[in-house]
């Protein structure tokens, strides 16, 4: 037998991978796509769902452009009406009314535009005030022309006004009692000896009178050895008695009076 009749009689494979493709194909149909088919539709799925998100980015792009360029248009309006109004000489407090800091956010642009369109309204009003002083000044200065001899009298009466107010207020304040500082003073007057008569010494301390002075409590004080010494206590006004002068005036009394001391001085 020759090569070529044993190749005839064989059944060779020729056309394989067509039939593989063939049961692929039929494994398919049975038990759902493969896993590389799926991968690759789950790919394509996802690219597509990028391109849309890209294709609506950049309309949203586009969007935000077309109100940044409308803020800007806006802006550039405002900032010339309010050159418009700082220079016009009917509204020179325009200036302190508008905040040109918040012109670049949309809420203060807004904002902005309303107070110019309200100044742009009503110009007149932010000085009206300026107008009627001025006004008022105007009419001050006519009638000073017209009348000559009129502001003489009304000086004239202005001064003896003040006048009258001047001494009503002079006389007031003399009615009013002035204020007599006052002090306490506490006194101890020592005897010579156990044997002084201190009842006596009392009442010669007691005699001296003076205006301004009034004498207060007093008593028996133990010194030491049998001796005792008096305390009293006195009221004086500051501008007529003092501690010299009590002390000169008790010392006076020689026979019965050793020593004058302060023991205590407060201010009433």
């Amino acid at each position: 037998m020759s090569g070529l009749q044993c190749l005839g009689e064989d059944n060779i494979w020729f056309e394989k991978p067509r039939y593989d493709e063939a049961e692929r194909r039929f494994y398919e149909g049975a038990n759902g796509p493969s896993t590389h088919s799926h991968h690759q539709s789950s790919s394509a799925s996802g690219d597509q769902e990028l391109v849309s998100r890209m294709k609506s980015l950049e309309l949203e792009n586009q969007g935000l452009h077309k109100v940044v360029e409308d803020l800007r248009a806006a802006l550039f309006k405002l900032e010339n009406r309010v050159r418009v109004l700082e220079r016009s000489p009917a509204v020179p407090c325009a200036k302190v009314g508008l905040e040109k800091s918040n012109l670049h956010c949309p809420l203060g642009l807004f904002k902005q535009e309303n107070r110019v369109r309200v100044l742009e309204r009503s110009p007149a009003v932010p000085c009206a005030k300026a107008v009627t002083v001025q006004s008022v000044k105007v009419e001050e200065e006519d009638d000073d022309e017209m009348d000559l001899f009129g502001s003489d009298e009304e000086d004239e009466e202005a001064e003896r006004l003040k006048e009258e107010r001047i001494a009503a207020y002079a006389a007031k304040k003399s009615k009013k009692p002035a204020l007599i500082a006052k002090s306490s003073i506490l006194l101890d007057v020592k005897p010579w000896d156990d044997e002084t008569d201190m009842s006596k010494l009392e009442e010669c301390v007691r005699s001296v009178v003076a205006d301004g002075l009034l004498w207060g409590q007093s008593k028996l004080v133990p010194v030491g050895y049998g001796i005792k010494k008096l305390q009293i206590g006195c009221v004086v006004e500051d501008d007529k008695v003092g501690t010299d002068l009590l002390e000169e005036e008790i010392t006076k009394f020689e026979d019965y009076v050793q020593s004058v001391d302060v023991a205590a001085f407060n201010k009433i």
